[in-house]
């Protein structure tokens, strides 16, 4: 079966893949930055931020000696932060440990900072041949419907199953091309909602299709919970010759956005007014007691995150002078014209547009 599966795939692949520049390429270094932007990020947005970091870093040594702060501001808008700084250490770790050559074992792989099975898996079996199975969403959705597989599939049997279904494919051919042949089907073909199964080359053979269970497969998974947080920040701003400077603060500690930059923030248990909020410690603390003007209406907006909700709050406080801001401990003064100095959370940026839109 699966010989007559893979030459089925393999003819669809030819006809319908898309152009990606990352398929022209079986440099390790190319498919891991594309694997780690691709993680949580759509094909369309990240192929422009894909040729833009190898226009930057076109290899593992350019990469491990560029600053923190640089390729935070290359990742700005993909989100999920963490992923950037993952890639920063683990080419160090290539430097220190490997003398700057990408390791072919997928176990050595995994040994690298942000690398996991997934990843790994992609690097191992697309640029060097070995033959092991990439399980994506786009995969496991395709084989849980072509094998009737109605099991959860992130945990126990159902994740054993699976993994062997796509084991058995990628030995019988060329691994990377068979994990990318896959990937695309699931993509494009055995999408989520309505997936093309009147036009499926594979229709005859798919379970789920025989015993009407396309919608019902793969089991979904009771997802997490997302909790709300409210953020309240003090633009502390000061007029200038072309606009205005701010008071932006680094975030560190292990939260969302480690890294990046914002203004000074009180974050509340519950929505909170003006009044409330700078009767506060915090608030007196971030001012230092010196005299401003409230200028405007708040400027309110709720940004989606994975698991978390934040509903934030921007108060603009104008400032004759911001001399009593030391520009240290990771504070700074950012101008409102130049805010490509700083590697910025898109809330900020939002609020930043909202601003130029006001003028």
């Amino acid at each position: 079966m699966n010989d007559e599966l893979i030459a089925i795939l393999n003819s669809w692949f030819v006809l319908n893949q898309r152009d990606l520049p990352w398929r022209k390429t079986t440099d390790p270094y190319a498919i891991w930055i594309s694997e780690v932007i691709l993680q949580q990020t759509r094909v369309d947005q990240g192929i422009a931020y894909y040729q833009r970091f190898l226009e930057q870093w076109p290899d593992i040594a350019s990469l491990a000696a560029a600053r923190e702060q640089e390729v935070l501001k290359m990742w700005q808008g993909l989100g999920y932060y963490s992923r950037a700084r993952n890639l920063l250490t683990a080419a160090k770790q290539i430097m220190s440990l490997h003398k700057g050559v990408f390791p072919e074992d997928p176990g050595k792989l995994r040994q690298l900072k942000g690398i996991g099975p997934y990843t790994a898996a992609a690097i191992a079996s697309i640029a060097f041949g070995h033959h092991v199975a990439v399980v994506d969403g786009n995969v496991k959705r395709f084989l849980s419907r072509f094998y009737g597989l109605d099991l959860a599939l992130d945990r126990g049997e159902g994740k054993r199953q699976l993994e062997k279904y796509a084991q058995s494919i990628v030995e019988n051919g060329h691994p990377g091309l068979l994990n990318q042949v896959m990937m695309e089907f699931g993509a494009l073909q055995c999408v989520p909602r309505n997936p093309l199964c009147n036009k499926c080359p594979l229709a005859e053979q798919c379970v789920a299709l025989r015993q009407n269970l396309v919608q019902q497969l793969p089991v979904s998974i009771r997802k997490k919970a997302s909790r709300n947080r409210y953020f309240n920040y003090l633009v502390m701003a000061q007029p200038h010759d072309d606009g205005l400077v701010f008071v932006v603060r680094k975030r560190i500690g292990n939260d969302i956005w480690k890294g990046m930059f914002e203004f000074p923030l009180i974050e509340t248990a519950n929505e909170t007014d003006f009044g409330q909020l700078s009767q506060t410690v915090e608030f007196d603390k971030i001012t230092a007691g010196q005299h401003f003007l409230l200028s405007g209406q708040p400027f309110r907006i709720r940004h989606i995150l994975t698991h978390q909700n934040i509903f934030a709050c921007f108060y603009l406080l104008i400032f004759d002078h911001l001399g009593f801001v030391e520009e240290k401990n990771n504070v700074f003064l950012m101008n409102q014209n130049r805010p490509d100095d700083y590697p910025l959370p898109r809330l900020i940026m939002k609020y930043l547009l909202s601003l130029e839109n006001q003028n």
